[in-house]
């Protein structure tokens, strides 16, 4: 086996094992946005906002592929943001940036592939109240 071969084999396997050391964060940051319904503005569409139920922060990581199981890769994690990557299979990727400004607001930066063409949008998401019939 020559030399060249042995880097490329060496650089196969270390890009394979990046992905699983990349989800070691606990993504702690979703665990501070409080639970109940989120109105999400898009700062860049003259569109109505849209809101969500929300119990698990996670769910404002993958908002064009919401109906989908994704596998997530955490970029990067601080005290005030996370930058996640994941994958959907045939359905899709994206990237989001999700800044937390306080439990009941955040912004959202993401941009990906989905119904075969790409998207990027921008949202201020913004806690206003319970969840119908939850209490939340």
């Amino acid at each position: 086996m020559s030399f060249v071969t042995l880097v490329l084999r060496a650089a196969a396997l270390a890009a394979v094992a990046v992905p699983a050391a990349a989800e070691a964060p606990s993504l702690a940051l979703l665990q501070r946005l409080e639970p109940g319904l989120w109105q999400l503005r898009d700062r860049e569409a003259q569109s109505p906002p849209r809101n969500i139920c929300i119990g698990d922060g996670r769910v404002l990581l993958q908002l064009r592929h919401e109906r989908f199981d994704c596998a997530h890769f955490v970029v990067e994690e601080t005290p005030q943001s996370v930058t996640v990557t994941y994958r959907c299979g045939a359905n899709g990727n994206g990237r989001t940036v999700l800044r937390r400004e306080t439990g009941r607001l955040a912004q959202i930066e993401t941009q990906g592939m989905a119904d075969g063409g790409p998207f990027s949008a921008s949202y201020e998401a913004r806690r206003i109240g319970a969840c119908a019939g939850s209490g939340r």
